[in-house]
């Protein structure tokens, strides 16, 4: 008896020091393997990387900037149905284990070992939580030591998350395939949208089950190219929904006859018109927050942008520029290619084609007889990133190249061009000879009391270039910049009325750079006239003289208060808009004017909100008196308090809204008054043409226009902005203004309306002259003086080198 107890002591002690032996191993591992695991404060702050999105003013989708397509939806707002879905298909123990499921894993080896002849992939044991483990802080090896990693990390999760938490991770963290191109989906809800076209409250059964089947081979269960094998899973999945008792067996074996049903979200017009407004908006995000947060931060941002105007400034600038193209004749096909006897659809769509020109299609020229040719369409891919097999054929005939300047089809193209084509409406199954022009531009829609971009396209197509003109290229704005030479007069002292001289002017530049002879654009001069003409009829001398006798540092102050330039040198070449700027900046500056002179702030961005929905930012600056009461006590109305800076006296503003308006009921864009609206607005021509400019306005919104050569070069001997930029405005007016009232320009407290003689400035009798704004204490002269006249006038006013050095050569800004 004593020797089987001492027995049972030797093994009790054994087993005793083999226990502390294997527990010092087991506890050394697992010091060994959680050396440079995350800590529980690296676990509990962790914030999955969260695509940003860009909404229109109207809440439609603009854009998506991401590294990873991720929506991130907390666990509350997932429905039940797809959570049981996920369960179901990957770990239906989740809330009775603790990180590591005993059974999973029992259950997986017998499973392995049962398949071990059938070539099968083998059954994995890893639980939701170890997945969670293994996707947010490991590498994805295949290795015993990363298996034991992914355990502890899974522990520590558990330890340090609710399991909602961790489902919640999960779910938002996970890699479900793209179903097209450049559509991979992190996370349900963006799989929900780019799958299905569907919030994850919308999905049914069967829509669920697939998602829930695509966490273990994505791009082996893709819906187009493994359409039978994705079938399979998601039935398998629905199978298991039906054994665990989320859905009954019935409405299981229903959804299991059902087609995939994947169809995935197309690019929206919006999306397709607002290149420009997008990606200027991302330029914004990145400086403001960094790429990281850009990319991962999740925030969510409200854009001014209007998509019904955005499509309508796209085509009166696209319209515009195709018209000034067409207008030169047909420069040939984009290149050549040789159809052989083969599928032309094979060679043709491999070329690049720009997708935000539609209507235009990609065309390659497969027949010609004469007065006809044949053309076919550029094939589009289908949801697998294939080129659809369908073929599509247009006939090209003699009224879809009269722009061409060829009498007959077959001298305009030849077999084998690859040419944009656009099928008319008008006729079925013809089409329309384009080319992409070569002249560019850029047009700004602007509200002008609060600076915010309405719409903004920067070039004729975003795909061909990125280059935003109207934000990155600094261009001359030539008579465009003068109102802002007469605003300054008009603020220190002069009238409407007052009477300028209209007559040659010299002025030295200094030790030897000769003098400088500005002229008008006719090379024409009309003596002494008002101060409403020179504008009226963008007369250079007049404003020239105008600027010598203000001053040009006034004038430069001005031009810094309105935004147009930052720091413009004080010379006299500067009046006639020698210097460079931008479109917006332009546009909002003749904001400024119609807005009573308050200064605005462009932006393209309304709010900015985090991931949490927190406001970032605002662009509205103005206090809000009131708004935050909790009940109504007969207080005082709440009121909005604006207390933006006065860059202007809202009297002179109204004055040069007044002058506007004449530039286009009886000026240089006379071609505007079509649209048959309260309008206002002044051309802008530089030297040689190179640029053309149109800036105008209605009460209520401001519209810039801008078109010139990249690298510039003249438009044409006799180009003026009235004849090319005012149009584009007028297009757009048309459209923008079509159902609106034509509501008259407002009239400042303080404004004396006089009927004025339009040649000498003085009171008119009668009924006759123009009626002309001005301010208390002003009114029409009694008596006819002559600012900047130099004797009669017959001889050139001479100024000094006190006067202003002039910049560069020629005339400066034009008509």
């Amino acid at each position: 008896m004593r020797f089987v107890l001492r027995i049972f002591g030797w093994l009790f002690a054994a087993g005793a020091i083999a226990f502390v032996i294997g527990a010092a191993i087991a506890g050394g591992l697992i010091w060994h393997y959680s050396q440079d695991l995350p800590d529980y404060a690296q676990l509990r702050n962790y914030e999955p990387p969260v695509m940003t999105r860009v909404h229109a003013g109207d809440g439609s989708l603009i854009a998506e900037y991401a590294r990873e397509r991720r929506l991130y939806l907390p666990i509350q707002a997932v429905p039940k149905l797809v959570v049981d879905a996920y369960l179901s298909a990957e770990d239906k123990n989740f809330y009775k284990h603790m990180g590591v499921d005993p059974e999973g894993l029992v259950r997986a080896a017998i499973s392995n070992y049962r398949n071990r002849a059938a070539n099968r992939r083998p059954q994995g044991a890893s639980t939701i939580t170890q997945q969670v483990a293994k996707n947010f802080f490991l590498s994805p090896e295949q290795s015993i030591e990363r298996k034991i990693r992914e355990a502890l990390v899974a522990l520590k999760l558990e330890a340090t998350y609710s399991k909602d938490k961790i489902l919640e991770l999960y779910l938002n963290e996970i890699y479900l395939g793209a179903p097209a191109p450049g559509q991979g989906s992190y996370g349900i809800a963006a799989a929900a949208l780019n799958y299905f076209g569907k919030s994850v409250h919308e999905l049914n059964l069967q829509e669920a089950a697939y998602l829930a089947a695509l966490p273990k081979a994505p791009s082996d269960l893709h819906p187009f190219r493994n359409r039978d094998r994705a079938i399979e899973r998601r039935n398998y999945v629905i199978d298991r929904m039906v054994e665990n008792g989320y859905v009954k067996r019935e409405a299981g074996e229903e959804a299991k006859k059902q087609p995939l049903g994947v169809n995935p979200r197309t690019v929206s017009p919006n999306q397709i018109a607002a290149g420009y407004f997008a990606e200027e908006i991302r330029r914004e995000l990145q400086d403001r927050y960094g790429e990281k947060k850009l990319l991962e931060g999740g925030l969510s941002v409200r854009a001014t942008v209007d998509p019904k105007t955005q499509l309508m400034a796209r085509k009166a600038l696209v319209d515009g520029l195709v018209r000034f193209d067409e207008a030169r004749g047909w420069r040939g096909a984009i290149q050549k290619l040789d159809l052989g006897s083969g599928d032309w659809g094979v060679p043709l769509g491999e070329l690049p084609v720009l997708g935000d020109v539609a209507p235009w299609r990609l065309a390659v020229v497969l027949d010609v007889n004469g007065d006809s040719a044949k053309v076919g369409l550029h094939p589009l891919r289908d949801n697998a990133g294939h080129l659809n097999k369908a073929r599509q054929t247009l006939t090209l005939a003699g009224d879809g190249i009269k722009w061409t300047r060829r009498a007959r089809v077959s001298q305009a193209v030849s077999v084998g061009d690859v040419v944009y084509v656009e099928p008319m409406d008008s006729k079925p199954g013809y089409a329309r000879l384009r080319q992409l022009p070569e002249v560019n531009g850029a047009i700004v829609v602007m509200d002008p009391f609060s600076g915010r971009v309405i719409a903004m396209v920067g070039g004729f197509s975003h795909d061909q270039s990125e280059f935003n003109r109207a934000t990155q290229a600094l261009r001359q704005p030539g008579s465009s910049f003068k109102p802002f030479v007469y605003a300054t007069a008009l603020d220190n002292g002069y009238t409407p009325s007052s009477i300028i001289l209209d007559a040659p002017i010299e002025v030295d530049q200094g030790p030897g750079l000769g003098m400088w002879r500005p002229e008008n654009y006719d090379g024409k001069f009309t003596g002494p006239r008002t101060l409403r003409y020179g504008i009226q009829f963008s007369k250079n001398l007049m404003t020239v003289r105008l600027a010598k006798d203000v001053g040009m540092p006034l004038v430069a102050e001005y031009a810094r208060r309105f935004g147009i330039y930052d720091d413009m040198q004080p010379v006299l070449s500067m009046s006639l808009g020698a210097g460079e700027t931008t479109v917006m900046r332009m546009t909002a500056a003749y904001s400024m004017l119609v807005n009573g002179g308050r200064r605005i702030r462009p932006t393209l961005i309304d709010r900015i909100q985090d991931r949490s929905g927190t406001t970032i930012f605002r662009h509205d600056q103005r206090v809000c008196e009131g708004c935050n009461a909790e009940k109504w006590t007969n207080q005082a109305e709440p009121r909005l308090v604006d207390n933006r800076d006065q860059v202007l006296d809202p009297l002179t503003a109204y004055q040069m809204v007044s002058i506007l308006e004449g530039v286009v009921n009886a000026g240089t864009a006379t071609v505007v008054k079509s649209v048959g609206k309260p309008l206002a607005g002044k051309t802008g021509t530089t030297n040689d043409a190179k640029d053309v400019w149109f800036v105008g306005f209605s009460p209520d919104l401001a519209v810039g226009v801008y078109m010139g050569f990249d690298k510039p070069k003249s438009l044409g001997t006799s180009a003026t902005a009235g004849q090319y930029a005012a149009p584009i405005f007028r297009d757009f007016m048309t459209v923008a203004l079509k159902d609106k009232p034509a509501t008259p320009f407002r009239v400042p407290a303080g404004i004396k309306l006089i009927r004025v003689d339009p040649r000498s400035g003085m009171r008119a009798g009668g009924e006759g002259g123009i009626l002309e704004a001005f301010k208390p204490g002003t009114a029409p002269p009694d008596s006819y003086s002559v600012i900047g006249a130099a004797g009669d006038g017959s001889a050139p006013l001479s100024v000094g080198p006190g006067g202003g050095r002039a910049i560069g050569s020629g005339t400066g800004g034009l008509y």
